[in-house]
């Protein structure tokens, strides 16, 4: 894929990328199918009624989206609020429907929210707050679903709280069906067993999928139809008979209905416009949504969504980021995820109901451990022991009253850290700065107290300076900055950067930060204008030797600026953070820096890091056209309709086996890589090697490297590139 290729919108964009997002969008139903009916199941909806709100958010709010990359469904997180809503309207079918007219009255709320231009308001509520209430909500879609895994029946669950659930499961499990368990077990085997196989391929392959593959058959084989109860199997029954004009709006005068219009109005809109910036930093092509038109696009998905029987959507993350990662281009890959889904509803009903609810619930359980999993809280506490006292704060809250008041306690509980740490009631919303033009630069100095509660007008004020230009910001004034607004700067940056401009921060030696994270809140100390020491870890230690025994000059410090892996492929889907122990030396024909970096993938609560030990190599004497080449595994033909077609070479069946080559330089990449080339690549061990213009980076695993393995990865480089030299110095003659 060329870098500064740009997807088209709209039809043009259909018919430039529609078989990259054809394959995307189907990876993505394979993915939403499942979870959908699970989703629906367990917010006490009918479980097709998740399939039919998936099918509106692809098949019609991707027509009117102000984000590209986004996929709109049913989402976890709502499960507590539409399960509350059946339940206080009456329960059954008719607090199904009037839960349905809440839906409606919220989407179009929603509506005018985005018209008014609320999508900026989500810069409010503390990360710490906003990931504290998707923990509790997984700790509460737990507290149920654990149960209906064992094969209780949910008849037995009904009008029970979450701390009630928790209790009851030592005696669901003396209770529990062994063989509705069995397949149970299995599901989540599958689920977390498939991340730690060593094989890439399987990777790939979207997880919830294979496990309908797997206990389909295993529910047919024990004949779970006519052997368990009705309670045990997904029922679908006429769905297109269903769909209809489901709303009622008998309750709207009552404070019930208002109640639940307030949380799916709050909720919905504050994680679906999340979602929307957290993709935003992972779209390889760096655009920025509409926050505005997709808070209005989701408000109306809702509204008919409502009208037809479905649930609410928001913007999803688990599936947006998975489109991400499969290759997705514009919004073409939403809408065939819903056309995709109204396929199967058409032609696969039949299938869909031979599917056990232990497996969807084993499904659910790996979502809610996702929200509430040991590594939220850890990284919680990274950025900050206040974050991870805020983070616990809003859970104890959320899961023993209602989710409006656990987001309002860790709302009050940052204030309250930001008070302690001496940033003034006045200051603590309103943003107090100065921009001052000045030759050739943008000066914006920061006073008082920069924190979440007054970060809208520092986002506002970086709105009005162009990108491309240069952007200093002074803090010297400053007396503290917190985590949000830390996120702000390393957002402005990576945008000034990628526009051609330049971020250059002033001040920031005068503060102690709260903890070793990149983002973590600081706070000024006189102390650090005396203070400059760098201690070395054990790895920097060693690296250090290394660098003395091997010619290399070595920097230990950590770098946010990392403009020189921009266009790179290693950044498809994935951001990287920062750089650190960087070691360089230059060579007769090139400049080589070997680094770690960190990168990140996913978003939110998906969101993991990996440290990565790269080689950069710059500064070279020959021309080398763009390519990617990497060791070929089972889904490699798959990619070939995203990535690009693997370059083969039929002289040299082994290296065309061994590795995918994809360049949009065809003709100079089969120059390139001649006889010579190809003879040392398939006898030599295999890396990942990127070129982009004129520039290498080659990486032999996802993981750091020590010593050894970083001596090896150099001498591959250089031996690769003294291979390119000679190659090319004979084809001149």
């Amino acid at each position: 894929m060329n870098n500064q290729f740009i997807p088209q919108d709209g039809l043009a964009g259909f018919k430039e990328n529609w078989r990259v997002d054809a394959v995307s969008g189907f990876l993505v139903f394979l993915l939403a199918l499942p979870l959908s009916l699970g989703i629906a199941k367990a917010s006490e909806f009918p479980p097709a009624m998740g399939v039919l709100t998936a099918m509106v958010g692809g098949l019609f709010v991707s027509f009117f989206a102000g984000s590209k990359l986004t996929i709109k469904g049913p989402a976890a997180g709502l499960i507590t609020i539409c399960a509350g809503a059946v339940t206080e309207l009456g329960g059954g079918e008719q607090g199904w429907k009037l839960a349905l007219g809440v839906i409606v009255v919220a989407g179009l709320l929603q509506i005018v929210f985005g018209q008014l231009k609320f999508g900026a308001l989500t810069d409010f509520f503390p990360p710490s707050a906003v990931h504290g209430m998707l923990a509790a909500i997984g700790l509460i879609i737990f507290s149920k679903q654990i149960h209906i895994l064992l094969g209780i029946d949910p008849a037995l669950l009904k009008g029970k709280e979450p701390l009630e659930l928790f209790a009851m499961i030592p005696e669901s499990i003396a209770h529990e069906d062994p063989r509705v368990t069995f397949i149970g077990v299995i599901s989540l085997l599958i689920i977390f067993g498939m991340p730690l196989l060593k094989f890439k391929a399987i990777k790939r392959i979207p997880a919830p999928m294979v496990v309908l593959l797997v206990t389909i058959p295993m529910a047919a084989i024990m004949d779970f139809k006519h052997t368990e109860p009705a309670f045990d199997m997904v029922k679908i029954g006429d769905f297109w008979g269903t769909i209809g004009f489901n709303v009622s709006f008998e309750a709207i005068n009552t404070f019930v209905f208002w109640k639940y219009v307030l949380m799916f109005l709050f909720i919905n809109s504050v994680e679906s416009l999340l979602t929307v910036k957290a993709i935003d930093g992972l779209d390889p092509f760096k655009r920025t949504s509409d926050a505005n038109k997709d808070l209005k696009a989701v408000g109306a998905g809702n509204a008919l969504s409502g009208l037809l029987g479905g649930l609410p959507m928001i913007s999803e993350v688990a599936r947006s980021s998975a489109n991400v990662n499969f290759g997705g281009r514009t919004r073409w890959c939403n809408f065939f995820h819903g056309f995709f889904l109204l396929v199967a509803m058409l032609l696969f009903i039949p299938v869909i109901e031979m599917i056990p609810n232990t497996a969807l619930a084993a499904l659910l359980i790996a979502v809610a451990y996702r929200l509430a999993s040991p590594n939220e809280f850890f990284k919680t506490y990274k950025i900050g022991s206040e974050q991870l006292v805020i983070f616990i704060i809003t859970i104890i809250i959320t899961v023993s009253t209602d989710l409006l008041l656990g987001v309002a306690a860790g709302i009050i509980a940052k204030m309250f850290f930001h008070v302690l740490n001496g940033v003034s009631w006045k200051n603590l919303f309103k943003a107090n700065y100065e921009i001052t033009e000045r030759a050739g630069e943008t000066l914006v100095k920061i006073k008082g107290s920069a924190v979440f509660s007054n970060l809208v007008g520092f986002k506002n004020a970086f709105k009005t300076i162009p990108s491309s230009e240069k952007l200093v910001i002074d803090v010297t004034e400053t007396h503290y900055i917190d985590h949000t607004f830390m996120e702000l700067l390393h957002r402005t940056e990576e945008e000034h950067i990628h526009a051609g401009g330049s971020v250059t921060s002033v001040g920031f030696d005068r503060f102690k930060p709260i903890s070793k994270h990149p983002l973590a809140a600081r706070k000024f100390s006189a102390e650090q204008l005396n203070k400059w020491e760098i201690k070395l870890s054990p790895r920097q230690l060693n690296l250090r030797d290394f660098a003395e025994a091997d010619d290399f000059q070595f920097n230990p410090q950590r770098v946010k600026n990392t403009i020189k892996f921009k266009g790179f492929p290693i950044l498809k889907g994935n951001k990287i953070l920062v750089e650190e122990n960087v070691l360089t030396k230059y060579t007769e024909h090139d400049r080589i820096d070997v680094s770690d970096i960190t990168l990140s993938y996913g978003a939110m609560q998906e969101k993991e890091e990996i440290d990565v030990t790269v080689i950069h190599i710059s500064e070279i004497d020959i021309k080398i056209p763009d390519f990617t080449l990497e060791p070929e595994g089972l889904w490699s033909k798959l990619w070939e309709l995203t990535d690009g077609k693997d370059i083969d070479f039929e002289k040299h069946p082994e290296f065309s086996k061994k590795y995918y080559l994809r360049s949009e330089s065809v003709a100079e990449i089969q120059s390139v890589f001649n006889d010579t080339v190809i003879g040392f690549l398939t006898f030599r061990e295999a890396m990942h090697i990127e070129c982009y213009r004129n520039k290498l980076l080659i990486y032999k695993k996802r993981s750091l490297l020590d010593p050894s393995e970083i001596s090896f990865a150099v001498d591959f480089a250089e031996s690769f590139l003294e291979v390119l030299y000679r190659s090319q110095k004979a084809h001149s003659k």
